[in-house]
């Protein structure tokens, strides 16, 4: 048995001083005290070091863990990244391309600060059933109910009106009309620019290339950020063949490149291509601890940081046991 924890992070900030003080994220100061407390218990090991252990290398020493990073907001470099640096530890940080090359937002975002801006949530699931009328005949759509029922389930993070929003606008409308809703809600909502937005919320290319030359590691979250398990085979393909040409122009080494799963989204055929492709690693989004001796190297599951303990003295949990 050789295990591995690995940590999933995404917005990492000073919430409560930010103009969006309701996003869902993790304060930087508990961060900070996170990394205190995995210095304390675990040993930080590399993706390089996870990749040999993978092909009968080197052994990860006890307690091995390793920190990702999803979906390249500018705060991991402002703020994440000289937090590793001080404490000598990689991270592994994962950009979708296309809010770097083409300052795309991603609809996840754009889903996470409307969800941030609106105060009311009831009044926001009313304007979106207003939508759902308004758009109803042209796009063939069940009455609201229908969709209600169906996706208004509360997990372990979000009530359930937070979910219905998020699964009707991810994935359950059609593509044309959740980018329409989702444009009307952004600019009711947020009402900024959404190039202007982009800028901000992202990583740049030179701070993507400066990560890469000071020894962090950056890897494929797709192109464009689709739920890869739903492509057809042809546009799967393409999106990771161009999520690997902008991970080449960057500067990675591409006999060592792995891929996080956007949304958590594959399946066999998935796997199969990205073994076709020479992917070392890949991330998903399910719960557990990684045994490198039993566990698909192309299907590692990850900690959500809101399963590591947020006080540098806090006593080890049910993971850490585990790990």
């Amino acid at each position: 048995m050789i295990n591995l924890t690995t940590v999933m992070y995404h917005y990492v900030r000073n919430i409560k001083e930010s103009r969006y003080p309701d996003i869902k994220g993790l304060e930087l100061k508990d961060f900070i005290e996170q990394i205190e407390y995995m210095n304390k218990h675990y040993n930080f090991v590399t993706i390089e070091q996870i990749i040999s252990s993978y092909e009968g290398g080197e052994h990860l020493p006890e307690k091995a863990i390793l920190l990702t990073f999803d979906d390249a907001y500018a705060e991991h470099f402002n703020f994440v990244y000289p937090i590793l640096k001080k404490y000598n530890i990689q991270g592994c940080f994962y950009p979708p391309a296309s809010v770097i090359t083409d300052n795309v937002l991603l609809d996840v975002n754009k889903i996470h600060f409307i969800l941030a801006s609106a105060k009311n949530h009831d009044d926001l699931v009313k304007e979106i059933e207003r939508l759902l009328i308004k758009y109803k005949t042209e796009f063939k759509l069940n009455d609201f109910d229908y969709y209600y029922n169906k996706l208004a389930i509360a997990d372990r993070f979000d009530t359930a009106q937070v979910i219905f929003i998020k699964r009707l606008l991810q994935h359950e409308l059609d593509e044309k009309l959740r980018n329409k809703i989702a444009d009307e809600l952004f600019k009711k909502y947020v009402e900024i620019g959404e190039k202007a937005f982009c800028q901000e919320l992202y990583m740049n290319e030179q701070q993507i290339e400066h990560l890469i030359c000071d020894g962090m590691h950056v890897g494929s979250h797709g192109y464009n950020h689709n739920w890869w398990n739903k492509l057809t085979f042809s546009d799967l393909e393409k999106e990771i063949d161009l999520s690997m040409d902008f991970l080449q122009h960057v500067g990675c080494d591409m006999e060592n490149w792995t891929a996080c799963y956007p949304y958590g989204g594959y399946n066999k055929k998935v796997v199969d291509l990205l073994s076709k492709k020479n992917c070392k690693l890949a991330f998903t989004t399910e719960v557990d601890i990684a045994d490198i001796t039993v566990t698909n190297r192309l299907m590692v599951p990850r900690l959500d940081t809101n399963d590591i303990p947020k006080q540098s003295d806090a006593s080890p949990n049910k993971w850490f046991s585990k790990a």
